[in-house]
């Protein structure tokens, strides 16, 4: 290149020494990018030409750090490439020169073109970019140590002086041609992003199942997991905004015509009105691609105006027009623009003159709930205002609240409206200390009541850690043996005297809370006692009339304790246990001296029926509690009395699958079920129906929905279904079967989905209150046994995991030599205590050696389906995905899989923050 055409026999003999392989591609394209005497016509030509012979199939089969070279290189000859193109298009200005700069501007862009087109090339150029910015965040100086000729942020000057140039460029295919090099170079650091929307479906179960399940199991619960949640299952399934947010409208709308009547209706109503606009504040904040999330909510109520039936008949049994409140509350909250808004209420309004009649005479003069929860949200905040003063001089102002808040049905209202805005705590702890502020009498025996001894002032009061500790609710699995039911022994001698000898409560040495956290303690005595034919039924009911016809809160805590207790007993166990629940359960009827006894055995009475409702469902015991005047509990009953509830399992799952949903009424069969049977015959039945299925278009609905039912307990459940049931049918060949497609593909899909949304609310702490609460004590696994760390144990699947065995700086080292099971959850230090962390790596180790195996079939099949589905459910740049538990050597198995040997999926599958990730990616690029 030294004259102003190239040496034609050193050039013979450069193109073939790159013909023949004997010079590596990436030392040619680093020698072509330091030409930069554009002006040489001919010389740019031969270098293109060159350029022409391999741009389009380059290849590495060299080290990882070869393939890194090339990377760089290829960047470099990106650059100038570009330098070249703007270089003929400033000189397409010239007239004189205009016919000769725009031939060899057109074959520069075709070389441009020609090399951006192949995916690969872009890959390798993403990870020469990925390299860069590494090295330029770890080194000090790093503009004096980069040895790239080239870096991203020179390519990104380059194409902006060629997009000033090309504003003059008249030459229209050229122009168009150049356009399309310009919108390739910029895909390059999102190209892992794009995600196609399912645009030709319009209902989404998933989406449906976990508002239904929120809304009729969680109103208190805060709204960042469900938010959470639903964007997991927005992305997962690549449902598109509007749609994403009409499910949720229609789910609320579904959820608010089906609820019982009574307090449940008001939950409903309050979730609707109240939650669901605050959540849809939060999804707000999500990046929702170039559409303005304003626009997605108009979008989906516009949508939802045409689904008339379902309106008017929410309208129905809400007497009211529900639309109209949605919009106003979704305004309120910046969710639609004025103008929208007006629009959309028009459109309602007129829809309704052509409605039958939603108004009969019996409901004209009642007030709807909507609009009763919305006015109770402000009564709310105004109450716990007016529960911060100091009433001690006049108790008047609040004498007049509670007046108000026992009128009628107000209470429920703004219990509702309290849970629906997260204030249900701070409302119930504010009456707790007011009632502490309002009592008269001796103050310290008052204190003692509220507050636990060692608890100061201001402290979380006692009644509401017994209530979080020692309460049995729905959902709540308490161990008798747990610390708070065991108390001081010698208070409990104490009690046990007292409650058998005396016809008078005076707890004289013991304080209200000592005595309610002894009670426990002490009933166990009383039982035992019973049992051995020490004391009489005659005595037991003496002690238990003590117990009930006094202090009513000792009845409330010994049953607590008695319900968790009979839990753990036999069949045969069971009997005495449950009559003197039965006992306590009875009021005492005829003459009561005590004040205000009958109404506090309304409260008593309520508290119980609650309580025991699992429990007598589960032994079918039958309780008769005094009428309370309160709704009935919904949702109870409900396993038909003498079938197996294998058979309700299935019967219920092959319901909702015709169906196409799930109700509210069977989501709380299903929790029954799961309480009743446990996490894994729970999971290990529902899986056997979904492999069962056969039909390509009801196994992607059955997943759908398992993994809606699955948010019963996703954490116990993920762990089952990754730590036991897959490593079952992925090890016995004589179930292998089973995973033929199409259910063993839709497992796949699955198990993926509920690894990432475990993992996800695992990695924020996020868990629902709901599962916080559900900790289950009795079906807890040893994960540390069951896949154990050290070299001493006979299986290979789990060796070298640890994070702690090897030094942080060697294997934070892009020279460390890979072991079978090095991934890069390791090089991040992830704690292999953890349970999910330890299956989610045993499951990858296990899979990775399903593809490294001799022998191939349905269960290779199905690995293949499972990586397939973590790419496509993969957010663009995610460090701490679940594939960080992946084995680095496992990427070189995978590329030998057709459908796998892409070089996005590559990208997608190595953790490309890691040097050693981006030398794993580069050489498997490169060789593909």
């Amino acid at each position: 290149m030294i004259g102003p055409s190239p040496n034609p026999l050193i050039l013979s003999y450069l193109k073939y020494a790159i013909s023949s392989q004997m010079v590596s591609y990436s030392t040619v394209l680093t020698a072509i990018s330091k030409f930069d005497d554009f002006s040489r016509d001919l010389c740019v030509q031969s270098l293109l030409e060159i350029m022409d012979m391999f741009c389009d199939r380059l290849s590495c089969h060299g080290k990882a750090e070869e393939c890194i070279s090339l990377c760089r290189a290829l960047m470099s000859a990106l650059n100038w490439l570009l330098r070249c193109a703007a270089f003929y298009t400033e000189k397409v200005k010239e007239t004189l020169e205009q016919a000769a700069a725009e031939s060899q501007l057109k074959m520069c862009l075709e070389r441009l073109e020609k090399m951006l087109s192949s995916t690969k090339n872009r890959a390798l150029i993403h990870i020469a970019k990925l390299e860069e910015t590494c090295m330029l965040v770890s080194l000090p100086c790093p503009r004096a140590c980069f040895p790239s000729p080239a870096s991203w942020s020179t390519v990104e000057q380059s194409l902006l002086k060629l997009g000033e140039n090309l504003n003059s460029l008249s030459n229209s295919p050229l122009r168009s041609q150049a356009d399309n090099c310009v919108s390739l170079i910029k895909s390059i650091p999102t190209m892992l992003s794009v995600h196609s929307e399912q645009l030709n479906k319009t209902g989404f179960p998933t989406v449906h199942a976990v508002v239904l399940l929120e809304g009729t199991m969680n109103l208190t619960g805060d709204t960042q997991p469900l938010v959470e949640q639903l964007m997991m299952v927005k992305r997962m399934q690549h449902i598109p905004s509007p749609l994403f947010v009409l499910e949720i409208w229609k789910a609320c709308l579904v959820g608010l015509i089906e609820s019982p009547e009574g307090t449940e209706e008001l939950k409903w109503t309050a979730f609707t009105f109240l939650k669901i606009p605050q959540v849809l504040v939060k999804l707000k904040k999500y990046p929702q691609g170039e559409k303005d999330f304003t626009e997605d909510v108009n979008c989906a109520f516009e949508f939802l105006l045409k689904l008339t039936p379902l309106l008017d008949k929410a309208d129905q049994r809400c007497n009211c027009d529900c639309m109209s409140l949605l919009l106003q509350e979704c305004g309120k909250q910046g969710l639609l623009s004025e103008a929208n808004m007006t629009n959309l209420t028009d459109k309602r309004t007129e829809d309704r003159k052509h409605a039958p009649c939603l108004k009969s005479a019996e409901n004209a003069n009642i007030q709807p709930n909507p609009g009763l929860i919305l006015r109770a949200e402000p009564t709310v905040t105004n109450i716990l205002k007016t529960m911060d003063a100091d009433h001690s001089k006049s108790p008047e102002g609040l004498l007049g609240v509670l007046g108000h808040m026992l009128s009628g049905k107000s209470l429920d209202l703004l219990l509702a409206a309290a849970a629906a805005t997260g204030k249900l705590k701070s409302f119930a702890r504010k009456f707790i200390n007011g009632t502490f502020r309002a009592r008269r009498g001796d103050p310290a025996a008052t204190r003692g009541m509220i507050l636990s001894e060692s608890s100061p002032a201001g402290e979380v009061p006692f009644f509401e850690t017994w209530m979080l500790t020692c309460m049995p609710e729905e959902g709540k699995i308490l161990n008798p043996d747990h610390p708070c039911f065991r108390p001081d022994s010698t208070k409990v001698e104490s009690l046990v005297a007292l409650l058998n000898n005396s016809s008078e409560m005076k707890l004289v040495q013991m304080k209200w809370h000592e005595a309610c956290l002894s009670i426990s303690a002490a009933i166990l005595e009383i039982l035992n006692a019973w049992e051995n034919s020490v004391l009489t039924f005659e005595s037991i009911q003496k002690i238990t009339d003590n117990i009930k016809g006094k202090v009513c809160s000792m009845a409330v805590c010994a049953v607590a304790w008695l319900v968790a207790h009979v839990r753990m007993l036999g069949l045969d166990e069971r009997e005495k246990s449950l009559q003197m629940i039965r006992q306590l359960a009875t009021p005492l009827y005829g003459e009561n001296t005590l004040q205000f006894y009958n109404e506090r055995v309304v409260i008593m009475s309520s508290i119980l029926e609650h309580m025991c409702a699992d429990v007598l469902q589960q032994t079918a015991t039958q309780i008769k509690f005094p009428s309370t005047g309160m709704d009935t509990i919904p949702y109870w009953n409900l396993l038909p009395p003498k079938k197996p509830i294998k058979e309700v399992l299935t019967s219920m799952f092959t319901k909702v699958l015709e169906k196409g949903w799930v109700d509210s009424h069977s989501i709380h069969i299903f929790d029954t079920l799961l309480h009743m049977g446990g996490v894994y015959w729970f999971c290990n039945n529902l899986v056997k129906e979904l492999l069962k299925e056969t039909r390509k278009e009801h196994t992607l609905r059955a997943v759908e929905l398992l993994y809606a039912i699955f948010c019963l307990d996703m954490q116990q459940l993920t762990l089952t279904l990754l730590g036991h049931i897959l490593p079952n049918l992925l090890t016995d060949s004589s179930k292998w079967h089973t995973l033929m497609d199409p259910p063993g593909k839709a497992l796949a899909k699955l198990s993926v989905w509920c690894a990432l949304s475990s993992y996800s609310s695992h990695n924020k702490g996020q868990a629902s209150a709901r599962q916080k609460k559900r900790h289950r004590e009795d079906i807890e696994v040893d994960y540390i046994s069951l896949f154990p760390l050290d070299d001493t144990q006979p299986s290979k699947l789990m060796r070298l995991l640890s994070s702690n065995e090897e030094d942080a700086n060697v294997l934070s080292s892009p020279n460390r030599s890979m072991s079978s099971s090095l991934s890069a959850s390791q090089l991040h230090t992830v704690s292999m205590r953890d349970p999910l962390n330890r299956v989610l790596a045993n499951l990858f180790l296990l899979i990775s050696s399903i593809l490294g195996a001799k022998t191939a079939g349905p269960h290779t099949q199905f690995v293949q389906w499972f990586m397939e589905e973590c790419v496509d459910c993969l957010e663009q740049g995610s460090r701490g995905s679940i594939l960080q538990f992946m084995p680095f050597t496992m990427v070189s198995e995978l590329v030998k899989v057709s459908t796998m040997s892409s070089p996005k999926i590559v990208l997608a599958i190595t953790d490309l923050s890691l040097p050693l990730g981006r030398r794993v990616a580069a050489k498997a690029i490169a060789a593909l």
